[in-house]
């Protein structure tokens, strides 16, 4: 029989989807869950994005620019600049998803075995992209107890070696939820300059910041002209998860040119998702704002609600819209399987992701889970009871059923 590649057998399950069967069962059972797993936003797609595609004058569906709509990208522009980013549409290239901007970057910078510097825990799937492409994950750990904010620059000094290649975070971070300071990026800036490394930053979502907090981007650092590369998408900031669009933007030109070869192998991204993704950001400016309000009552929410539960740490996120929780248990994947196995209140219970696979060190994250406030106030309520009543009989290990009438709303 023809072998399997290492590579293949290297790709790790998504720690957000690997439970995907439990969920299945759950629900043939009849239960109702509510998913704390996944970052879909239950917030409508703006109207201006869904009329493009219905009222589209389209004869022929038809190959894009392997870059992308021009119109596109120089309107992604004008957006950029209203936060105060300078850059033309020839510093943009539009990708299938924030994913595909991650693969093509890997591909354009690094060589086999090169390394790339990540704080932990990080978004898994740049564990599978570094896979995909032969390149080393060198993990520098932050910790919940403060608030996950970046490790001491002498923490990455200390993992630089002839290999690595770049640094890479996620600002505001999934899975989270921290937001670096102008000072923290202006500090890998330096460090990025120093060791002429590349410094890339997952900016997909920029626009979910609560409080005073503002939201700066490694392209207001005029010194990383030749070191900054951007990730981003549509899928959070418009509710457009499906659409499937991203893009890289850099002002390094031999990083544009040859991330373009890899977009000229896959020929161009989706037409159809290009014009709901133009025309989404002519949504007015009420529609973020009314967002991210949403957003912050719900993670208020959540982070009361969670720090009301004996035995429960968890840091507040000033952006995005995840949380790690650290649980009084053992084994998160055992418990989140419980959870969807053998645990319901009335029939509902909750589907979390455990944080163990945000991690490439062992043994990290193991009594953690990620949780996404993607879900309305009084869902969330619910569902932080019911994991209170999960936790208050987990360690018995026995098939429970609790009465909705313990349940708090």
């Amino acid at each position: 029989m023809p072998v399997i590649s290492s590579k293949g057998k290297a790709m790790p399950e998504s720690p957000i989807r690997k439970l995907a069967p439990f969920a299945e069962k759950a629900v043939k059972d009849g239960k109702h869950i509510f998913h704390l797993n996944i970052g879909q936003p239950d917030i409508k797609t703006p109207i201006e994005a869904l009329d493009a595609v219905r009222n589209h004058k389209l004869d022929v569906l038809a190959y894009s620019h392997s870059a992308g709509f021009e119109s596109f990208r120089k309107k992604l522009a004008g957006y950029y600049a209203k936060h105060d980013i300078t850059i033309s549409s020839d510093d943009i290239l539009v990708t299938t998803g924030g994913s595909e901007a991650l693969i093509f970057t890997m591909g354009s910078i690094t060589d086999p075995g090169d390394e790339i510097i990540v704080p932990e825990p990080f978004y898994a799937n740049y564990y599978s992209f570094s896979t995909q492409s032969t390149v080393t994950v060198v993990p520098v750990i932050s910790k919940i107890e403060n608030g996950f904010a970046l490790p001491s620059i002498k923490e990455f000094e200390k993992l630089i070696t002839p290999k690595t290649k770049a640094i890479l975070i996620c600002n505001p971070g999934n899975p989270t939820g921290y937001l670096y300071s102008k000072q923290e990026i202006q500090q890998l800036a330096e460090l990025a300059v120093k060791y002429d490394l590349f410094l890339i930053s997952d900016e997909v979502y920029r626009e979910f910041v609560y409080g005073d907090s503002e939201h700066y981007s490694i392209l207001q650092e005029r010194t990383l002209d030749d070191h900054a590369i951007v990730v981003d998408s549509v899928s959070k900031r418009y509710s457009m998860c499906g659409a499937r669009i991203g893009c890289i933007v850099s002002k390094n030109k031999s990083v544009m040119e040859t991330a373009m070869k890899f977009a000229q192998a896959r020929l161009s991204p989706p037409t159809f998702a290009q014009i709901a993704s133009e025309a989404a950001l002519e949504a007015p400016e009420s529609y973020y704002k009314e967002t991210v309000a949403k957003y912050k009552i719900r993670r208020d929410t959540l982070v009361e609600g969670l720090r009301q539960i004996p035995g429960v740490k968890v840091a507040t996120p000033n952006g995005a819209f995840y949380c790690i929780a650290e649980l009084p248990i053992n084994d998160a994947d055992h418990f989140a399987k419980w959870l969807l196995d053998e645990f319901h209140v009335n029939n509902e219970t909750v589907m979390v992701a455990p944080a163990s696979g945000f991690y490439s060190s062992p043994n990290e994250g193991l009594n953690q889970v990620r949780i996404a406030y993607v879900l309305n106030r009084r869902d969330l309520k619910k569902a932080v009871n019911i994991l209170k009543l999960a936790l208050e009989v987990y360690p018995n290990q026995k098939t429970f059923v609790v009465s909705e009438e313990n349940v708090s709303l």
